[in-house]
């Protein structure tokens, strides 16, 4: 069976979508409520259909699957009537706005039995799914701490600040590889741009066993960094995914107590080789836009499922009450 899909909203995320279902087969039709980026669409996607009626997708029987690429407020409805509609659910980060609303929808894929699927896009980089592996395998022996940095100068939000907006890939992408929710979270911001809204976020999240965790996210800043760092016992891995030539690299460095002499631990540090691991250079959009397509095919559950979502926005909730206290530690 040829799995079609519809996709809404073609303006910052959506383009990319398209051309992946595009390029996959199965792109049928592109709903904006903006006429000019229909143009656009019509343009590069002439087989396609354009429309700005969103229940246009709704009522056609020949659509399998809804891409959701709206801003984040409209989430909850736009997915809510698909699921209702019979259709399977491709929804972009954040999920959701709220963990309750977040619980609705998880209910109402459940109810209706349909896919729902979020686009957590970093689980599906080959570059993160090859340090889970090294984590799994003991490689880098008990993790300490791990940090990251998304920064970037520009795609400023009006509505959604920072910690919504960037953060959520950073959130997920630590999940992911600790397998495990924060136990509490911290986080201080500041607006300069729109007083409304932080354009620069730092959060600090503590872990099980002691992990800690740090993310610093900001439109905010001269250079474009898109980098996670990871201290373990035994090696430190550094993913950097604008290098495009070593995205990946591992450090055979650490520290190790020798033992105590006259009451004071001493303490050896090693030095080794630097590692590139091999990485599949498959896109990760292409990834993710596959994997939701033989998931409607195979009937399985994607591995960032409404469930995965929930737990981010729930991360998100904590985040942002921090937030509104400026730093208070907030149990997640």
């Amino acid at each position: 069976m040829t799995i079609r899909v519809g996709l809404v909203g073609y303006g910052y995320w959506g383009p990319n979508l398209a051309r992946n279902f595009h390029q996959l087969g199965a792109l049928t039709t592109i709903c904006d409520r903006d006429g000019k980026r229909l143009s656009q669409a019509q343009r590069l996607y002439p087989a396609a259909k354009t429309t700005s009626d969103y229940r246009e997708l709704l009522e056609d029987k020949d659509i399998h699957g809804v891409v959701i690429a709206t801003p984040a407020q409209t989430h909850l409805q736009l997915a809510k009537e698909a699921l209702e509609a019979g259709k399977h659910i491709l929804v972009e980060k954040p999920m959701t706005m709220t963990s309750k609303e977040g619980e609705e929808l998880v209910a109402t894929a459940q109810k209706y039995h349909r896919i729902l699927m979020v686009g957590h896009i970093f689980e599906y980089n080959p570059a993160v799914i090859k340090i889970k592996e090294l984590i799994s395998q003991g490689n880098i022996g008990r993790i300490y701490y791990i940090y990251s940095t998304r920064v970037n100068l520009g795609q400023v939000q009006r509505d959604l600040n920072a910690l919504w907006s960037i953060a959520p890939h950073d959130l997920s992408i630590l999940l992911y590889l600790l397998e495990a929710m924060p136990l509490e979270v911290s986080v201080r911001g500041a607006s300069y741009l729109n007083s409304q809204v932080e354009d620069v976020v730092f959060i600090h999240l503590m872990f099980p066993e002691g992990i800690a965790a740090h993310v610093h996210a900001s439109w905010l800043d001269p250079s474009k960094m898109r980098r996670v760092t990871i201290v373990g016992s035994q090696k430190m891995v550094v993913y950097d995914d604008v290098d495009n030539e070593a995205k990946v690299k591992v450090y055979d460095k650490g520290v190790h107590i020798r033992g105590e002499i006259y009451g004071e631990f001493q303490y050896r540090l090693h030095s080794g080789d630097i590692s590139i691991p091999q990485i599949d250079l498959t896109e990760p959009l292409r990834n993710e836009c596959s994997h939701f397509l033989s998931c409607i095919e195979e009937g399985k559950t994607p591995q960032t499922d409404g469930h995965n979502g929930l737990r981010v926005v729930r991360v998100l909730e904590a985040a942002q009450r921090s937030l509104n206290h400026q730093g208070k530690t907030e149990r997640v």
